[in-house]
């Protein structure tokens, strides 16, 4: 029988080293990986508005550099391999914000009314809210 030499050693422990670490980030966990597909969507979205244009690059800049800050947030709690439930829900509710504010500044916003009074109103409000 034959034992390990130092060489062999080292070349059993890169070999191993080498297999293992593509897998050691794989698993980042159900919320940070339901996050994280989240804002590739809104990112998405926000491309497919630059393409439509129906964003002025200011506004594009903006919400891009929000969703970078979220993904940054979302990447690194990924790394961690949890997220509390608190953390996930106020990124959740950032990514929300960010995702209101593409439909609102591209036009695809929910709108409300029936056009009688003039128009439609994203948030439901008319012209004269809040005096009327």
């Amino acid at each position: 029988m034959r034992f390990f030499a130092p060489t062999n050693l080292r070349t059993a422990t890169l070999a191993t080293l080498l297999l293992a670490v593509p897998f050691a980030g794989a698993h980042a966990g159900p919320r940070a990986t339901a996050l994280i597909n989240q804002i590739q969507s809104v990112e998405t979205g926000i491309q497919g508005a630059i393409r439509a244009n129906k964003l002025e690059p200011g506004e594009a800049r903006d919400l891009r550099t929000q969703v970078a800050q979220l993904d940054r947030a979302a990447q690194r709690a990924a790394r961690d391999g949890t997220m509390p439930s608190t953390q996930y829900q106020q990124l959740l509710a950032q990514l929300d914000d960010v995702s209101q504010k593409l439909r609102a500044d591209s036009g695809s916003a929910f709108l409300i009314g029936n056009g009688a009074d003039g128009g439609y109103y994203p948030n439901g409000y008319g012209p004269t809210y809040p005096g009327g």
